[in-house]
């Protein structure tokens, strides 16, 4: 509130904007000439958008307030609407303002200007196009409700749409002209003074004469003398036309005299035809403004463009010349004219003899001219290019050598347009040549003489010189490192390493980069030795690769220690890959310039994404990326550490791609030149929020302990009980029931009866076994094992499990390794186990459709033996957690059964564990060991460890 009250327009604006909005209502209606149709052109939305686009939302409800009062007052002087009618058409203005400014600059991403091309149509599509939708429609419900001179919706609707867009065109544009460019003093030169006379007087008369006949089509024939104001004078030009077009428009409607006026019947016709030709007349004349606006700028970019090349051209260090296409010269750059000690071409002309041969024979050495001469006419005439070294004559009258080399300039055709000709000084090198000859020499004497291996090659990499040294250490010479085909061959090198070799030395002489490469090379005597070989190019002044020089040194005594250097290097760098740390960079100022791929991967987010025009980079990536609690200290840290150069290290969260905040450790370091300034900083935050969760919940955890301890045997005791004595305690039950049956039937079935009392009593006699069994687990008493053959206890369990599986319509696969070793189990204890997971596995295919497959495979992996039970449902989302006391995914569970099944593996000495399979359901798997089948039980203290 406070923003909108401190960015109040001044009330001389306010009152402007007043003024011009009740003038436009005022124009609108001089225009509304339809009979029981009140809308028209609608001036006010084009001044309305116009100020909105270039004033700041806080000040919009200022304007909004000062267009109602304009338009109430409008409503009450001219159009005579109901008061709610006004104010709901103003509402209609208001949206059709406040929507086309927001679109206009938001498709612009800047105030609109109507400079270029894209300004314009963002203007008329979006401003003039999309946003009267929204006025229109409230406008026409409004006339329709209240029923204003019998108005419809539909017919209404069409005509209040190109109204408004119709007034958005003829006057935005004249507000954005008007506020912006008269700002700027264009100072016009007489003649275009002139110019702009007759172009007016020219553009009253044809729009007078062109409005006022009887026909329609007539009125566009303004057209030719508003694009010429729109190219001669741009928007300026556009402003000052379109405002006489409109008066002239107004001035023939009220008085009749505009072909645009006609009988009832056609008037709705011709009024849409007046609005289309206001229109067209504004869109096609701020386009060809716009037109013109660029192509005057490209004309004026160009024309300091080429002066810039013309000064390029002079200040470059080479003799430039360009020549017709027959090869007569016609421009020297100012370099080479100084050169000659001449002030104009022309001065070489001699009668009866070409420029170009006055000038060879005038400027070229006598011993060169002829030469020259004749390869210069060979090109011309062939139109090849031509490159010569020659002695060119100074102005002090020496001689001094030249590189020239011509190329022509083609056209599309492929004609000869002109030639360039350049010349380049090399006389210090021609003269530096003999002594570099000379100075060769003396170099190859002591190449020979120095003890190592020294070779050279060409640019192209093929061996071109050994030296002495080299020849008598590997037996061999240049013609025998060179095939029969031109190309090298590698046969000192160990053929283990040939093709790495060759590899690294065709990338060498690709890229141009120094070559270092270490291999066995086999020596005179035939064996391998390592070396190292090293080579440089040699330049020229081009940059251009003219020789590579090598050596080779015998580094065969230090390859075991670099090898294992290498090992260790590659370990370490395996273990930094591996770290779980999200590595940035930033400039010296602060702002990122680089997230590693964890980064990015953590954040979503990469460098290029803050680069945005007039954003701080840094402050826009703090408020993005961190927690809005730590972007205060996270700022004060990192900019103290930016001032003062000191290491940057803070905790702090993280947003990351999901959304998640998680606590990291930054820590941030600058790298320094050797001056001591720094070059960029380089840090890493490590993600430290699930220490940080677990230290709270540690504290937590402690708390609770204390008051869990106590109840948990209680709970563990009850839960295992009631868990294993229910499944005998439900056989009991459906045994009676079925007992009840028998006896009840007429006769009674005494023979089926008494069965089922003998399976009451052993499920009963199961019962107190499991309780007898539980309580002695967890009292950790001894308990009386057996050694057992593991296979009757799988045939047990799938017997007892059979007749379920057949009803699930389960198809159980058993798959029991051959002569395994009997172990020392309680027979009880390892059923029951088998039996809850064989269960559970059934259960967790009761919901999938395909082929239900249980299986259960008993095989020894060692000194143990290990019972897989598979399943094919959909899997376990927590393996760990199912063991938990009361942790459960069954709807009806108690989550005690995997956890008393863990306890029984456990008592026995083996493990029990689950994983998800590769591609469907979960495995639950337990070994037992066999060297307890050594022993006939276990003490209490082993079952208490």
């Amino acid at each position: 509130m406070m923003s909108v009250w401190s960015q109040r327009p001044r009330f001389l604006h306010l009152a402007v904007f007043f003024l011009a909005y009740v003038l436009g209502c005022g124009f609108a209606d001089a225009l509304a000439i339809v009979p029981g149709i009140t809308v028209s052109i609608w001036p006010p939305a084009g001044v309305f958008i116009a100020t909105l686009i270039l004033t700041s939302p806080y000040t919009w409800p200022w304007w909004i307030l000062s267009g109602c009062l304009a338009e109430m007052f409008a409503q009450l002087v001219w159009f005579h609407s109901p008061l709610p009618a006004g104010f709901l058409i103003f509402v209609g203005n208001v949206l059709c303002a406040v929507v086309g400014a927001t679109l206009v600059n938001w498709a612009c991403g800047r105030p609109l200007r109507l400079e270029t091309l894209s300004d314009v149509l963002a203007f008329v599509g979006l401003g003039a196009g999309v946003a009267p939708f929204f006025s229109a429609t409230v406008g026409s419900a409004a006339l329709a409700w209240f029923g204003i001179e019998a108005q419809t919706f539909t017919g209404v609707w069409p005509l209040f749409w190109i109204g408004d867009a119709t007034g958005i065109l003829l006057l935005g544009p004249l507000t954005l002209i008007v506020i912006q460019h008269w700002r700027g003093r264009t100072q016009f030169s007489a003649a275009q003074w002139t110019e702009a006379g007759i172009l007016g007087l020219i553009f009253l008369g044809i729009a007078a004469l062109s409005l006022s006949t009887d026909y329609l089509a007539s009125a566009y024939i303004i057209m030719p003398p508003l694009l010429w104001a729109a190219v001669r004078f741009e928007f300026k030009g556009v402003a000052v036309a379109l405002t006489l077009l409109a008066l002239i428009t107004m001035a023939l409607t009220i008085s009749g005299g505009s072909h645009f006026v006609g009988d009832p019947e056609t008037q709705r016709e011709k009024q849409v035809m007046l609005q289309l030709f206001l229109a067209i007349s504004a869109f096609s004349a701020l386009i060809v403004a716009a037109i013109s606006r660029q192509n005057q700028q490209a004309l004026s970019s160009l024309r300091e463009r080429e002066r810039e090349l013309s000064q390029l051209v002079d200040m470059v260090p080479v003799h430039i010349r360009r020549m017709t296409p027959e090869g007569e010269p016609i421009f020297f750059n100012k370099r080479l004219l100084d050169f000659f000690g001449l002030n104009e071409l022309a001065r070489l002309d001699k009668p009866g003899m070409s420029r170009l041969a006055a000038a060879i024979t005038t400027l070229v050495h006598p011993d060169d001219a002829a030469r020259l001469l004749t390869t210069a006419r060979h090109s011309f005439v062939t139109g090849e290019p031509f490159a010569m070294k020659y002695r060119m004559r100074r102005a002090d009258g020496l001689y001094r050598w030249v590189d020239g080399r011509g190329e022509p300039l083609r056209d599309q055709s492929g004609a000869i347009v002109q030639w360039y000709v350049v010349s380049i000084d090399v006389d210090d090198e021609m003269r530096a040549q003999e002594a570099l000859r000379r100075s060769e020499r003396q170099l190859q004497q002591m190449i020979d003489a120095v003890p190592a291996l020294i070779w050279c090659m060409t640019p192209e990499g093929i061996p071109c010189y050994l030296n002495k040294r080299a020849m008598d250490v590997t037996g061999v010479t240049v013609k025998d490192m060179i095939a029969a085909d031109g190309s090298r061959t590698l046969a000192v090198i160990h053929p283990d390493e040939r093709d790495a070799v060759d590899h690294v030395f065709a990338r060498a002489i690709a890229t141009g980069s120094p070559l270092v490469v270490k291999y066995r090379q086999r020596r005179a005597n035939g064996l391998h030795r390592w070396v190292e070989s090293r080579a440089e190019p040699l330049r020229d002044e081009s940059e251009k690769i003219i020789q590579w020089y090598g050596v080779s040194v015998d580094i065969d005594d230090l390859v075991t220690a670099q090898e294992a250097l290498r090992n260790r290097e590659r370990e370490l760098s395996q273990l930094v890959d591996m770290v779980p740390s999200l590595l940035w960079r930033l400039s010296p100022k602060g702002d990122p310039t680089f997230f590693s791929k964890r980064m990015i991967e953590f954040c979503g987010l990469n460098v290029g994404d803050f680069r945005k025009a007039g954003t701080n980079r840094l402050a826009t990536a703090i408020a993005t990326l961190f927690h809005p609690d730590d972007v205060a200290k996270l700022e004060e840290a990192l900019n103290r550490s930016l001032v003062t150069g000191e290491s940057f290290s803070l905790n702090y969260r993280m947003r990351r791609v999901d959304g998640v905040y998680r606590w990291v450790s930054g820590r941030a370091e600058p790298l320094r030149d050797e001056s001591g300034r720094i070059v960029q900083w380089f840090g890493l935050s490590q993600d430290i929020d699930d220490q940080v969760r677990v230290e709270g919940e540690l504290r937590l955890a402690r708390e609770s302990l204390a008051r869990a301890s106590q109840a948990a045997s209680l709970a563990e005791l009850s839960a295992a009980i009631a868990h294993e004595v229910n499944q005998p305690l439900a056989a009991v039950i459906a045994n009676s029931n079925a007992c009840q049956r028998w006896l009840s039937a007429s006769p009674p079935n005494l023979d089926r009866a008494s069965k089922t009392v003998e399976r009451i009593i052993h499920n009963a006699n199961t019962a107190a076994d499991i309780v007898s069994h539980i309580r002695a687990l967890f009292k950790h008493s001894v308990e009386t094992r057996a050694s057992t053959l593991l296979e009757s206890v799988i045939a047990d369990a799938h017997t007892l499990m059979a007749e379920e599986a057949i009803r699930r319509r389960i198809r159980m696969d058993v798959e029991v390794e051959s002569d395994l070793p009997p172990v020392a189990l309680d027979r009880v204890q390892v059923q029951q186990v088998l039996v809850n997971l064989i269960r559970n596995a059934m259960d967790a295919m009761d919901s999938i459709s395909g082929d239900r497959v249980l299986g259960v495979r008993v095989h020894r992996p060692g000194d143990e033996i290990r019972i897989d039970i598979s399943d094919r449902g959909q899997g376990v989302a927590f393996p760990e957690r199912v063991f938990e006391p009361f942790f459960t995914t069954k709807e009806q569970g108690m989550g005690m059964g995997l956890a008393i099944c863990r306890s029984i593996v456990e008592a026995h000495g083996g493990r029990l564990w689950a994983e998800n399979n590769e591609r469907q359901g979960a495995t639950f798997t337990f070994t037992l060991p066999i060297e307890a089948a050594s022993a006939p039980g276990r003490s209490e203290s082993e079952l208490s460890r």
